[in-house]
């Protein structure tokens, strides 16, 4: 073999060598992915058996069978309508820090609730698709049955708006929750 050959062979033997670390290497890390946790999971649909409108037993713990928490407060009897804009509003900043680039779950009640129940990038149910506070139509209601009205301001800040008790937007007994200032993403 020529030396000139030679020299040709070893010079791909070495590109071929550097080729094979750069596609075989683990994924690059970054200072930002180290100090950047990952979002964790607050709840899977399939991991709560409920059916709509049932209350858990009485020696069941919501919180304890893996569900968040704060959607067993949402219209749960004993709480109330400014509680409830509460914990939606709750709900909204637990997605935001879920999903930063996202911010809040955009569209009519009924793709909200869709986000919220774990339509989204990760498949994550922050509120179960069962949940006692889902109409049949997939849409999140009040405790009165009326389904909340969702406006985005912005991408981090949701007002949310309830009929009331008789059911009917604008009138006295109306509820709102009207966030002051943007919720703080981290980016």
């Amino acid at each position: 073999m020529s030396r000139r050959r030679a020299s040709f062979v070893f010079a791909a033997a070495i590109l071929l060598g550097i080729a094979a670390l750069y596609f075989l290497r683990g994924p690059e890390i970054t200072p930002e992915s180290k100090t950047s946790p990952r979002p964790l999971p607050i709840a899977s649909a399939a991991d709560r058996p409920e059916t709509r409108n049932s209350e858990p037993s009485a020696g069941s713990s919501e919180a304890g069978r893996g569900a968040n928490p704060l959607a067993a407060e949402l219209n749960a009897p004993a709480g109330t309508i400014r509680r409830d804009l509460e914990v939606l509003n709750e709900l909204f900043v637990n997605f935001q820090t879920n999903f930063p680039r996202t911010g809040n779950p955009v569209g009519e009640n009924s793709e909200i609730t869709a986000a919220l129940t774990g339509n989204n990038p990760a498949h994550f149910a922050f509120v179960p698709s069962t949940h006692r506070a889902i109409n049949t139509r997939g849409e999140l209601c009040d405790r009165w049955g009326t389904p909340f009205r969702f406006h985005q301001i912005s991408g981090t800040v949701m007002e949310i708006r309830s009929a009331g008790p008789d059911r009917k937007f604008g009138t006295t007994d109306d509820a709102e929750f009207s966030p002051a200032s943007p919720t703080p993403v981290p980016r």
